[in-house]
């Protein structure tokens, strides 16, 4: 009961003044069972990643005008912020200077509570006086009900509620609402982007385009910290996972500073992969590790799964094809103090695999005893992590060590099928040729786009794959 009458609190505090306020009852019971703990960090996580959404804001029937720019900025492709200044007539209780703060704090819930608008504003008749600006939607026939005017009684305060013309501009406005005034009506105006240290990444869709350096500078306006906004410009490419991107706002410096679950990175956004989506999936995996084990990496990036496995004391042998996040990968070892524990190449994943790979395995496996590291085999290409699993059909060649020491996989793909952890791992299956049944995971890692998943699947290598028996 407690919990049911925080989260009903929490709808009319938070969802008040956004779409929200006509929140469906499957919606209602999402935010519930966020709150309650049977989906934990389902809301939480975009904020982990620093995925920034900007929802769309339902009409207000109450008072229309207050929450939208002048009408004349419908169109605008080059930001005029004085073209958003408006005046709107809002209720306001006039009080004594002395008692202010007492008529605040009973009246807190009807008064307008919008960021970047005041309160309390002079009077320019009385200096002894103050207006009180009232919420519109909450008082809307600019009449305060019975139990408010009982409580200004007991303050001595008349309780007639008077228009205000309250001046708004573009610092008024968030920025959902300024995007809606200037997109053409009847237009999608949602977006969302991610945030990579100083820069805003977008991904416009084509109607968006002839907007795209206003809401670039909006967004860079209303989002303290950000000094690059960019938009991607072509898709991903799969061999060294960097796309081309345009500058829409700011300064064009795409060299920047992350931090995730700890620890800090640094880049450059324009030549290597990056995605802030990822933190919860690198610290699942990372949570498998425990000191002593030994981590092979075959796309690692800058280092996510690798920099914070060598703080665990793990062995980390990290390899990437993409020559700018070698060197990315180097510096971001150094500056986190693990160059030494970390060995770290610039192959194919195929020769990486080959070669120090099965080097590595062909030493250790053998000598496996009672207090034994795992092995684990990142693979985070999951456009094409898949094809390379091939390589692993006799790997090694000898008897089989213990199933225990197998290496354990964490292969990552996408799919479009409607069963998506079926669809990787026949494809896994095909690739090694012997079947996983019983013996994988499937975990969803996010969805891409409309019926396109990413998964995680995670296996250990069976020995008659992994292992070519020599001839007597």
């Amino acid at each position: 009961l407690w919990r049911l009458g925080y989260c009903a609190r929490l709808l009319k505090t938070n969802h008040f003044r956004t779409a929200a306020s006509n929140t469906s009852f499957p919606a209602v019971r999402m935010l519930l069972a966020q709150r309650s703990g049977r989906i934990p960090g389902l809301f939480v996580v975009v904020q982990k990643n620093t995925f920034f959404t900007m929802p769309e804001t339902g009409e207000d029937k109450t008072n229309p005008e207050l929450y939208l720019p002048h009408p004349g900025v419908r169109g605008m492709t080059l930001l005029n912020r004085e073209a958003f200044r408006r005046t709107v007539v809002v209720p306001a209780l006039k009080v004594k200077k002395e008692i202010v703060h007492s008529v605040l704090k009973s009246l807190k819930q009807s008064v307008l509570q919008r960021p970047g608008l005041k309160r309390v504003v002079e009077d320019p008749e009385d200096e002894d006086s103050r207006f009180v600006i009232l919420d519109p939607h909450k008082v809307p026939e600019f009449s305060l009900g019975e139990s408010e005017q009982q409580l200004l009684k007991e303050l001595g305060v008349h309780a007639e509620v008077s228009e205000y013309h309250l001046e708004l501009t573009y610092e008024n406005f968030k920025s959902e609402e300024i995007l809606r005034a200037v997109l053409p009506e009847g237009q999608e105006v949602t977006s969302g982007f991610s945030r990579v240290g100083h820069i805003a990444h977008l991904n416009l869709r084509d109607h968006q385009l002839p907007y795209r350096h206003l809401i670039g500078q909006v967004i860079m306006d209303k989002n303290p910290g950000i000094t690059c906004v960019v938009n991607k410009t072509s898709i991903i490419d799969s061999t060294f996972r960097n796309f081309e991107m345009e500058v829409l706002a700011g300064e064009n410096n795409l060299v920047t500073k992350v931090k995730e679950n700890n620890i800090a990175y640094e880049l450059d956004f324009s030549k290597v992969y990056w995605n802030p989506r990822l933190s919860t999936e690198h610290g699942r995996v990372l949570e498998l590790l425990r000191a002593g084990d030994v981590l092979f990496d075959v796309f690692a990036g800058i280092g996510p799964f690798a920099i914070p496995a060598a703080k665990r004391k793990c062995r980390v042998f990290a390899n990437d094809l993409n020559p700018d996040s070698y060197a990315w990968l180097l510096h971001n070892c150094r500056l986190n103090k693990v160059d030494t524990q970390v060995r770290a190449f610039n192959m194919d994943g195929r020769d990486f695999l080959r070669g120090p790979v099965r080097e590595e395995l062909s030493r250790e496996l053998p000598l496996l005893r009672e207090h034994k590291p795992a092995f684990h085999v990142v693979m985070n290409l999951p456009a094409l992590a898949v094809e390379f699993l091939d390589v692993f059909r006799h790997l090694l060649v000898g008897e089989p060590c213990s199933p225990a020491g197998l290496p354990t996989v964490h292969c990552y793909g996408f799919s479009k099928h409607s069963d998506p952890a079926r669809d990787l791992q026949e494809r896994a299956e095909a690739a090694l040729g012997a079947s996983l049944a019983g013996r994988c995971s499937a975990f969803p890692v996010r969805n891409v786009a409309p019926n396109k998943e990413m998964l995680c699947l995670s296996f250990q290598i069976p020995a008659d794959v992994l292992y070519k028996r020599p001839c007597p």
